[in-house]
């Protein structure tokens, strides 16, 4: 009899722990597990926005796969994914070849979101990749060089405008808050000259928080010399400048560097690989299979999961994509079996924090609000768990983040 082919798409939160704990679970022998990913690491998305300004090397965001998969148990393929094809059990990759399947595990991710503004695709950075989040370090610091170096100073240069007031966006102005007093000691620029400016359209950042710990946010954050903009839609975007309107009044303000944190979307691979889906997501039946695939799950930022309490979908985190993991390889393991029945799979959320620089953070922990050097500590307890669930103690001390009393 031949074995089932299990494959995973994507090293991402849920596709790497997908793999870590199938090849714990089910032996060579009962079944062929392939794991397809562009890079040959997988990288900590919630780390990205440090590497982006320039506070933590990118380096230490990226963990090879090699390092916590089994080689000699999973069948490790280094592609890029051009498209499903689900009545053929079928995954085409970009350097021609394809594999066949008898499971498929989709975590290919997320894009950024762009809702049709204009130039911003062609002009805006996303912080969406270890690529993507050097390139913009690199971007900010050529433009700090740059300043004292052109014959007429150019304000544009040491304006950095961030559109979306979310996670992300919050989460990258309290890093560029912390680096800029370097980059401005380091290129012999007052720090007053420089402007870091938040762009959200809704009337506050950071919506789903309590308005106690948003409050504390903007507090840290516009002591340290960021602007706010909110209530602000941001139009368009140039290669010098974005135009902004409030209250039907529009405004232009000169920039270089326009980094855009406000939405992301599925993998459009999904979309089009032809998944019902749900503006992009495949709302996933309770085991986290695809409505009309049975032998299809998707986890991650790929799957859509309906909150029943507050009618709307749970936000695409890291945490989710990793309980969705443990699920996905439990229920494969089931099917493959024929044993045990597939579990459903229930969130459960243990609380978010959001860091507002190394030093800084606001969260709600099993319903307790942290502020301050509280919420700093258990975020980088946060991120130590992960790593030691992904690597055990081995990469917790290679990668983890023990600078908790600074």
């Amino acid at each position: 009899m031949n074995k089932p082919k299990i494959v995973i798409l994507g090293a991402g939160y849920g596709g790497i722990m997908t793999t870590v704990k199938l090849q714990k679970m089910i032996s060579v022998n009962d079944a062929n597990i392939t794991l397809v990913n562009k890079h040959d690491y997988h990288y900590q998305t919630t780390w990205l926005h440090e590497n982006a300004a320039g506070n933590l090397h990118h380096d230490n965001t990226r963990v090879p796969i090699k390092d916590v998969v089994n080689f000699s148990k999973v069948n490790f393929v280094q592609d890029t994914v051009e498209s499903i094809k689900p009545d053929d059990n079928k995954v085409l990759l970009k350097n021609g070849g394809e594999i066949d399947y008898d499971y498929l595990v989709v975590g290919l991710g997320f894009e950024a979101a762009t809702f049709g503004i204009p130039g911003l695709i062609e002009n805006a950075f996303t912080i969406d990749s270890i690529n993507t989040a050097r390139l913009i370090r690199e971007h900010i610091e050529y433009n700090f060089a740059m300043y004292n170096n052109d014959p007429e100073k150019k304000q544009e240069r040491l304006n950095i405008v961030v559109g979306g007031g979310g996670f992300t966006g919050i989460e990258f102005v309290g890093e560029l808050a912390n680096r800029v007093p370097e980059l401005c000691k380091e290129y012999d620029i007052e720090r007053s000259k420089v402007r870091i400016i938040n762009v959200e359209a809704a009337p506050t950042v950071l919506p789903g928080f309590d308005p106690q710990l948003v409050e504390y946010a903007m507090n840290s954050l516009e002591s340290r010399g960021v602007e706010f903009k909110l209530g602000t839609f941001l139009k368009e975007c140039h290669p010098d400048k974005i135009v902004v309107e409030k209250d039907e009044k529009r405004e232009e303000i000169p920039t270089l560097t326009t980094v855009w944190a406000a939405g992301v979307r599925a993998n459009s691979i999904v979309e089009e690989s032809g998944f019902e889906n749900n503006r992009g997501k495949v709302e996933v039946k309770p085991d986290l299979r695809a409505p009309d695939y049975s032998n299809v799950f998707v986890v991650g930022d790929c799957a859509l999961i309906m909150n029943k309490e507050t009618e709307r979908p749970y936000p695409p985190t890291a945490q989710i994509a990793m309980q969705m993991a443990d699920i996905a390889a439990h229920n494969l393991k089931a099917l493959i079996s024929g044993s045990e029945e597939t579990e459903e799979f229930v969130p459960e959320i243990k609380g978010t924090v959001a860091s507002l620089g190394d030093d800084d953070a606001i969260g709600v922990v099993f319903g307790k609000k942290l502020f301050g050097w509280q919420a700093t500590v258990m975020k980088k307890v946060i991120d130590n768990r992960w790593l030691l669930k992904l690597g055990g103690i081995g990469l917790l001390l290679k990668k983890g983040k023990f600078n908790i009393f600074h």
